[in-house]
């Protein structure tokens, strides 16, 4: 009983983190959706603004993460961050393009 005890808190607790990193996934994968809507009409700076959201929700989601996941959330907000680089020196094409890299990586990391 008494390792049972032990046991429930750190289940909880894996379980959580689980949850929460699902959250901030899905959150990168919303704000990288609509930085590449903003990069195919030309808007660089929405493109970049809504990267650096998803840059936040992606790093988030990859502190509490693990394994293939991790590798995936880490791939996305290193194409992110190219976004971003890209997009403040006015290259909306490469930095479309460098969201859709994240977008691959963020739909692999939400699959089971």
């Amino acid at each position: 009983m008494t390792k049972l005890r032990n046991l429930l808190p750190g289940l909880l607790l894996f379980l959580s983190m689980n949850v929460f990193a699902e959250q901030h996934a899905d959150g990168a994968l919303t704000h990288a959706n609509a930085a590449l809507a903003k990069g195919k009409e030309g808007n660089t700076s929405a493109l970049v603004s809504h990267a650096r959201m998803a840059l936040d929700e992606a790093l988030e989601a990859s502190l509490v993460t693990k394994s293939v996941t991790k590798n995936h959330l880490d791939a996305a907000a290193n194409s992110l961050q190219k976004a971003i680089d890209i997009g403040n020196l006015g290259h909306v094409g490469q930095a479309t393009k460098a969201i859709e890299e994240a977008i691959t990586h963020l739909k692999m990391a939400s699959k089971p």
